[in-house]
């Protein structure tokens, strides 16, 4: 959910993050989870009768879908949605579709269709990485369908800019504070937007959040179930919160893990992620500091003040990698944050930090940075997440651009992070001079009459912290919140087996874990 001048390689949460993350258990964790189940009722196992398509939509929700074959287990398909959906009867764009079938076909339940987040994550990349996320129960009931949404990766997606010139954008700095600083990332903004454009067509001014939940009711009907199971991790909370809202009676069993608060503004969204990897890395600092190979020294002040100090190193003075790029400040930054997202890449961070730090060697932070961007060694890029990801913030979120506030802002977020709180400064001129301004109002979300919601909450979790979710979960008319008690970002696939079996118990029985749940 980041927007800011000197982190674009921030873009995109990540989505390799989430597979390479294993689930831990202990008997502490299985006691917990036995007793964590109420006797809330299942689903209904009568037939539900599928919905009527929305007027003017019919042929979406009844075309055909081929699937085939694309590798070892699974299945790709495209599927048609309007462009605009206040022109159903203008140009199409297609979506495109990964599935894995569920492994017990007499025992299936229907699709699950997932979202990794982002905005601008790949579906079609998450579903590859099933066995990692989800139970063996889940993907022996399921159907696991991972979609990219419009805009992103492989459906019709936003075009911006070359890949060297995307690193280059991940690498600049600007002295924001300054207005020549200002102007110089003012222009590049604008520019940005006109390559965009440019690049994209039409298809820019449609990449907002509540298209992406319409085309998601035409991918429920398409897949053949007349309620929506669905998983989202972070972005993708708010995402399904949209569809729960525009379609409450279509919603079946939902998870959202790592939620985004829908009405929150976008000052209160970077004020609330600087808090989070503020408090990420002093959490990490402190683990750091009672093993035996730690590189920070002192307190966890001092340990926070030269991770500080080697962020103005690399900014002054970018550090040799051994090839032809260095590690700027904006890069290093990236680089750290990666780690963040799960505690299981601390190690990493240590060993990244001690070849800055020692050896003048930013080779490993730049790794991380480059992995968080989803770049390969090559020099290419996976997807293009960080386009997407501006594209369709600038339409999901008004700009604040008044030069005071943000002078303010700037300020307060120095005051709340002195890590990263600089950095996260002035993004809102990004979409002040995006050539779509947005029309979006951030409002509560009530989905008033869906079956109910399952959140998930991680207390120490920086990107989405758990305040979202507990607002989340309370705005919603009927969701239940489970909180995972740990670091880094999201839970489910990641940490103990009292989220798995509260989370497998929900999509596969329907049956709600208590609320409140602590695991």
């Amino acid at each position: 959910m980041f927007r800011a001048p000197r982190l674009a390689a921030l873009s995109a949460l990540l989505v390799g993050a989430l597979a390479l993350a294993g689930c831990t258990a202990s008997e502490t964790d299985d006691d917990r989870a036995a007793d964590s189940v109420t006797t809330a009722p299942s689903a209904s196992t009568e037939p539900v009768e599928m919905p009527a398509a929305p007027a003017g939509l019919e042929a979406y929700y009844d075309q055909d879908v081929a699937w085939e074959a694309c590798g070892d287990d699974f299945e790709c398909a495209r599927v048609e949605v309007p462009l605009d959906y206040a022109v159903p009867d203008g140009e199409r764009i297609e979506l495109a579709l990964k599935r894995l079938p569920a492994e017990d076909g007499d025992a299936r339940i229907g699709s699950l269709l997932i979202n990794p987040g982002g905005p601008g994550g790949s579906g079609v990349q998450l579903v590859e990485a099933a066995d990692f996320l989800f139970s063996a129960d889940v993907r022996e009931r399921f159907d696991l369908v991972g979609f990219d949404p419009r805009g992103v990766n492989e459906s019709d997606a936003v075009e911006c800019v070359s890949d060297a010139e995307l690193d280059e954008m991940r690498s600049t700095e600007y002295d924001v504070e300054t207005p020549e600083g200002l102007a110089e990332f003012t222009a590049s903004a604008t520019e940005l937007g006109e390559k965009c454009a440019a690049g994209t067509g039409p298809l820019l001014a449609h990449v907002d959040t509540e298209s992406a939940a319409r085309d998601l009711d035409i991918l429920r009907d398409v897949v053949g179930d007349p309620q929506l199971y669905y998983f989202g991790y972070s972005y993708g909370t708010f995402l399904g919160a949209i569809y729960a809202e525009t379609f409450p009676a279509n919603v079946g069993r939902m998870v959202l893990d790592g939620a985004v608060d829908p009405a929150l503004d976008s000052a209160a969204l970077v004020m609330g992620q600087a808090v989070g990897f503020e408090n990420a890395i002093r959490a990490y600092a402190e683990d750091c500091l009672a093993g035996d190979d730690c590189p920070l020294k002192g307190d966890v002040d001092d340990a926070v003040g030269q991770i500080q100090d080697l962020l103005a190193t690399a900014e002054a003075t970018p550090l040799p990698t051994g090839s032809d790029r260095e590690l700027t400040g904006s890069l290093a930054a990236s680089g750290i944050i990666m780690t963040l997202y799960d505690n299981e890449y601390w190690p990493l961070l240590t060993s990244a930090l001690d070849a800055a730090m020692y050896d003048g060697d930013g080779s490993q932070l730049l790794f991380l940075a480059d992995v968080s961007a989803e770049r390969e060694e090559d020099g290419s890029y996976l997807t293009n997440s960080t386009e997407a990801f501006n594209a369709i913030n600038c339409l999901d979120y008004p700009a604040e651009a008044d030069l005071a506030q943000m002078q303010a802002q700037a300020a307060e977020l120095a005051e709340a992070s002195p890590t990263f709180g600089e950095m996260l400064a002035y993004g809102d001129i990004t979409c002040d001079v995006w050539p779509y301004p947005s029309t979006a109002e951030r409002t509560e979300v009530h989905a008033e009459g869906a079956a109910p919601i399952l959140v998930i909450g991680t207390t120490g979790d920086p990107a989405t912290p758990y305040e979202w979710s507990v607002s989340l979960a309370e705005q919603l008319a009927d969701a239940v919140l489970v909180t995972y008690e740990g670091e880094g970002h999201t839970a489910y696939g990641r940490s103990n087996s009292c989220v798995t079996e509260a989370v497998d118990t929900y999509l596969i029985e329907g049956t709600l874990p208590e609320d409140g749940l602590t695991c």
